[in-house]
């Protein structure tokens, strides 16, 4: 049997963006279902897409903004 993330489980899982997660479902990257109103991730197809990177050596999604502590 399959196992399927949530978009939002796929982001914390990936380290990606939310957003990007969705590019990679509409490219055909990885693959996705929807489920009623909410898409799906396979966890296989995320974690080969992820092998991929990692052997390719490319750095992961965006990076995050450096926010300015004050000091």
């Amino acid at each position: 049997m399959e196992e399927w993330l949530t978009t939002f489980e796929a982001a914390r899982m990936s380290g990606y963006e939310l957003d990007y997660i969705r590019k990679l479902i509409r490219a055909e990257k990885i693959l996705g279902r929807k489920w009623g109103q909410a898409w799906q991730v396979n966890r296989k197809s995320l974690a080969q897409f992820l092998s991929q990177m990692e052997n390719r050596g490319q750095k992961r999604g965006r990076k995050p903004l450096q926010r300015n502590s004050g000091k």
